[in-house]
Order: structure tokens, then C-alpha cells, then sequence
């Protein structure tokens, strides 16, 4: 008995493309969007630290918190675009003294960037901030069809 077997072709391993291809599903899991449009690649970037974030909801807005202790106010930009709320900013590291030296440093600077897509419910028109003791506070407004209203009931 005689079997035919087909060759397939090796394929080519390309570890740049396998990145760039898990942070895209990576994005799409945590709701951030893409960071080039118009077809162009993705660019990867890694921002050096983070804020903790609480997001709260009630009957009349959405509030997000974050923690940016030691960052100035002139640092942090907040942008709603796309339905997309980004907060960036930058905590930039003691300037080094002659007379100081440094025996541990655990706290991160550097540049950060958190983006969260914004709920049907939300009105990205209606976002008010505020920064005061390294606490940002972001309000977005809930749209009129979100708000709960009350309805009389008539008993006959």
C-alpha cells in the first residue's frame, strides 16, 4: 500500500507579531482602545506605573477615583473620546541630593495611562473632575433614559 504524504511548508516564527498579537486580544479583554487607528499597526507601549482605581456607580453619575499621590494637577489630563474616558499623566522622580542616599526606592514614576470604556448609561458630554490631595475625582453624568423614574400607580 502506497500513501501520498504532503509536504507542508515550515512557518516562519515571528515573536514581534505574536507580542503585538496578544496585546490586542489583551486590549479587547480590558475594554481600552486601540492605540493607532486608521489601519495603521499598533504600537506597543508599557507605562511605568499605574493608579489605583475605584469606579462607583449611583442613581445620577458614575464617579471615578484614582489614587495619583505626589502627582501636580498641571500632570494629569483627563479626555473623553469615543465613549472612552482616558486619564494620563506623568509622576516624576525626586531630583537626586548630594547629601542623600538612597536605600530603597519601591514606589514607581514615570508616565501612566488608564482608559475605560464608558457604559451605555453614561454621557460622555456631561464629565467634570477634580484634584485635590492627590485623589482625581471624574464625574460623568447618566443620560435622562438612564435615570430612575418614579410612576404614579392609580387603583380603581
Amino acid at each position: 500500500m502506497n500513501t501520498l504524504t504532503r509536504w507542508e511548508p515550515f512557518t516562519r516564527w515571528e515573536p514581534f507579531k505574536e507580542m503585538e498579537d496578544l496585546q490586542r486580544q489583551m486590549t479587547r479583554l480590558f475594554g481600552l482602545p486601540p492605540l493607532r487607528g486608521n489601519g495603521e499597526k499598533e504600537l506597543m507601549t508599557v507605562s511605568q506605573w499605574s493608579p489605583s482605581v475605584d469606579v462607583i456607580e449611583d442613581d445620577k453619575e458614575w464617579l471615578v477615583k484614582a489614587d495619583l499621590p505626589e502627582v501636580k494637577k498641571e500632570d494629569v489630563k483627563v479626555t473623553v473620546e469615543n465613549s472612552v474616558l482616558t486619564i494620563t499623566g506623568e509622576r516624576k522622580f525626586e531630583k537626586e541630593e548630594k547629601d542623600k542616599k538612597y536605600h530603597r526606592i519601591e514606589r514607581s514614576y514615570g508616565t501612566f495611562l488608564r482608559s475605560f470604556t464608558l457604559p451605555d448609561t453614561a454621557d460622555g458630554s456631561k464629565v467634570n473632575a477634580e484634584f485635590k490631595d492627590g485623589l482625581l475625582k471624574v464625574h460623568i453624568a447618566k443620560t435622562e433614559k438612564a435615570k430612575p423614574k418614579a410612576i404614579d400607580v392609580k387603583v380603581a
